[in-house]
């Protein structure tokens, strides 16, 4: 089967830098930075999210702090063996990273400024639950293919509709999800009794289909806006 890893795993961010960029590493003589963008919602609420970007990239542009920026690349994870825990770490991979124009306020929620296309398989069964005002969600692992015989394993978030379509899914689905990366904090207890605040990233779905599948009628498929 022939993939198009730039069609299943497509991202596009719009937001301004918020951090200094820092060494990250060094692959065959090439080295890659990390710095964070502030993307904001519809709702003003805030995401962080971090940006994986190549010297290559920065050759004109200054990634100074408050400098506007749109960024398109994938959203990918990686395995850190730290204190003897595996933890899986994402990010976003620019593969084209540009100066934003500046635009009004009105226009700018307009415009896409946080949108991810996915093509994966389900890796865990979906955790279905409702929160204590009835709202369902369910917690969906998605196994996204990359080359060289690599995968990305992305957390994601389906809501409503989504969440009860996505339930019952078996291990092994391939399914389509468009959505937007988004960033929360939370608390890690370890065994000592010590707490760690970390912050997450995953995918909130706004749609979720099936993949490859003609016959798939439209009460199978199901949308809702998240914001």
């Amino acid at each position: 089967m022939n993939t198009n890893y730039s069609e299943n795993n497509h991202l596009v961010l719009v937001g301004k830098v918020v951090s200094d960029k820092s060494y990250s590493h060094e692959i065959y003589g090439e080295k890659f930075y990390v710095f964070n963008l502030e993307v904001v919602r519809l709702s003003s609420t805030v995401d962080i999210i971090p940006i994986t970007v190549s010297e290559r990239l920065l050759t004109d542009l200054d990634l100074k702090i408050g400098k506007k920026v749109k960024v398109e690349g994938q959203f990918r994870s990686y395995n850190n063996y730290e204190n003897e825990r595996n933890r899986l770490i994402l990010t976003v991979f620019a593969k084209e990273i540009i100066e934003a124009e500046e635009v009004s306020e009105e226009k700018e929620k307009e415009e896409l400024t946080n949108e991810v296309i996915l093509v994966g398989y389900i890796c865990k069964k979906p955790i279905y639950r409702q929160t204590p005002f009835g709202r369902e969600i369910a917690d969906v692992l998605l196994a996204v293919n990359r080359a060289y015989n690599k995968s990305d394993y992305i957390p994601s978030i389906a809501w409503g509709r989504n969440a009860r379509f996505c339930q019952n899914m078996e291990v092994g689905t391939e399914v389509k999800i468009t959505g937007r990366v988004q960033s929360r904090n939370y608390e890690k207890k370890f065994e000592d009794g010590t707490v760690e605040t970390r912050v997450a990233y995953e995918v909130s779905i706004a749609s979720m289909e099936i993949a490859n599948n003609e016959d798939e009628t439209e009460e199978e498929q199901a949308q809702e806006e998240v914001v």
